[in-house]
């Protein structure tokens, strides 16, 4: 295991990836940016879920299924590592299969096949944590997303946008520490 990965999933105040993502991480020899880069969206997460958790007790979203899916929505970098660098979407099938190959059960696999799907009829709210996850660790908000996660949050359109707006300017303010702990770590191990 690459030392330089080994810093990016335990240093910094960032919370810890989930055991099983990263030993897979580790086992799979991930490139550090990759490792930083879960890490951070697994944080993030983690703080959207514990704040709409708190917010709105009677919504129903799978905390340890969105946890997990955050933290290895873009395993598939692993196989197609010029997608740390540059855009692409072949990560995603090779994320879903690669977790499904090592034993991670569909439902918890489907997030690194699904983050970037937000018009798939079956998306859920679990789904759309990943991705809104993914999304506002770099301060980047996406109309389309936001009005989706607004849909599901339930209640007058204007009210959920206006707390789901609260919550993501929360989020998006540390944004620049972030992206400087993820650029602090190299793309190859």
């Amino acid at each position: 295991m690459s030392s330089v990965l080994d810093l990016a999933l335990t240093e910094s105040s960032l919370r810890p990836l989930p055991g099983p993502a990263a030993e897979l991480l580790r086992e799979l020899n991930a490139p550090p940016r990759l490792g930083a880069h879960l890490r951070i969206v697994h944080d993030v997460a983690w703080s959207l879920t514990d704040t709409l958790g708190r917010r709105r007790p009677d919504l129903e979203f799978d905390t340890t299924a969105v946890l997990f899916g955050a933290a290895t929505h873009d395993i598939g970098k692993i196989i197609h590592v010029g997608e740390l660098s540059a855009p692409g979407h072949a990560h995603e099938e090779a994320g879903r299969d690669l977790l499904l190959r090592y034993g991670v059960p569909a439902h918890l696999a489907r997030f690194a096949g699904s983050h970037a799907s937000w018009d798939d009829p079956h998306v859920t709210l679990d789904d759309l944590l990943v991705s809104l996850a993914d999304k506002v660790w770099r301060a980047a908000r996406v109309e389309e997303l936001e009005r989706l996660v607004c849909a599901l949050l339930g209640g007058a359109p204007w009210e959920a946008f206006l707390e789901l707006d609260d919550v993501l300017r929360q989020l998006a303010a540390g944004a620049d520490a972030r992206l400087a702990f993820q650029a602090s770590y190299p793309i190859l191990p």
